[in-house]
């Protein structure tokens, strides 16, 4: 496969800047074709951003666009049926986060990838994001010692800065999202979790509706004991003044902490003799590092950058965290 020609279900807000554009920007990559349920927003889109070709169906886009890689970037609810018919037609996917509603659904994924000659790649971007890189090597280098505990806060308000506004505010709406905010911020919290300290060996929580102002639950605590006996405590609270909104991880070690946010731009560490700040300008489209390496996937000169078998795990973490598992 000497070139990956990608079409996108769901060209939406995600795909504007994030995503969209860096399809036609990496090597060896193209973007062929674009859909979206109103024809007249996948036909604009398309315009505006240089696409020869529009559809509102996605079927007629995998069976008639030429395509052999589709990004699926609608809410969470139609991931499943759309990866099972791409696979099916043998195209590799990229589906974005979370990859399902529940780990059931993430695991009929899995069998499917079984079944098929096609590859699958889970949306958990940061993985190839540099700043979250570079946390990484300062825990792999011990910069602050053997790790004890991490500490998650994501504090944020009814309306939260850090999520996308759509009209019919999807995100908390469980039957398309799964949840409600926590299942479109936490996997990108979780997951780098899971990429830094490696297999867990047991994880619960708890969740609760406490503002009863839509139908998601907007409080979820949860704690992960992982086998190399690291401890993470996560707190993501969606109903608190605008005054106090946070968005922390603190990662501590034996000789010092690392501190950082999920949706910002530095790193900061500090140890006996070190108390230092690095900042970061994150790329362009923010995912073009991971669609770098999953063209390379594809394209079997490289390896799978986040596996199903890796989102399942994921997935399983916050079923058991709101009560799903």
């Amino acid at each position: 496969m000497s070139n990956i020609n990608w079409g996108i279900i769901g060209c939406g807000d995600v795909t504007e800047k994030k995503s969209g554009p860096a399809f036609k920007k990496v090597a060896n990559s193209d973007l062929l074709a674009v859909m979206r349920r109103d024809a007249a927003k996948a036909a604009d889109y398309a315009q505006r951003h240089l696409v020869d070709q529009w559809y509102s169906d996605a079927e007629k886009l995998m069976n008639e666009a030429g395509v052999n890689a589709i990004y699926i970037a609608t809410p969470p609810s139609s991931h499943l049926e759309y990866a099972l018919s791409a696979l099916k037609k043998g195209l590799n996917v990229y589906v974005e986060k979370p990859v399902t509603r529940n780990a059931s659904e993430a695991r009929a994924m899995a069998e499917a990838v079984k079944q098929s000659n096609a590859k699958l790649t889970v949306a958990h971007y940061r993985r190839a994001v540099p700043m979250f890189l570079a946390v990484k090597e300062l825990i792999d280098t011990k910069k602050i010692g053997d790790i004890r505990t991490v500490q998650i806060r994501m504090w944020q308000s009814r309306k939260p800065e850090l999520v996308t506004k759509t009209k019919d505010n999807w995100r908390v709406n469980p039957e398309q999202s799964g949840g409600g905010y926590f299942h479109d911020l936490a996997p990108h919290q979780l997951d780098l979790m899971l990429y830094y300290f490696g297999e867990p060996e047991q994880y619960h929580g708890f969740s609760l509706n406490q503002s009863d102002a839509t139908q998601a639950d907007d409080h979820v605590c949860g704690q992960i004991l992982f086998k190399n006996k690291v401890v993470v405590n996560g707190s993501w609270c969606f109903n608190v003044a605008e005054s106090l909104t946070t968005d922390t991880c603190e990662i501590i070690g034996t000789k010092g902490k690392i501190t950082f946010p999920f949706f910002g731009n530095y790193i900061s560490w500090k140890t006996d003799t070190e108390d230092e700040t690095i900042t970061f300008i994150h790329p362009q489209h923010i995912q073009q590092p991971m669609i770098e390496k999953i063209v390379t996937y594809f394209k079997n000169e490289g390896p799978n950058p986040c596996s199903i078998e890796e989102a399942i795990v994921l997935m399983d973490i916050m079923d058991s965290f709101t009560g799903q598992g």
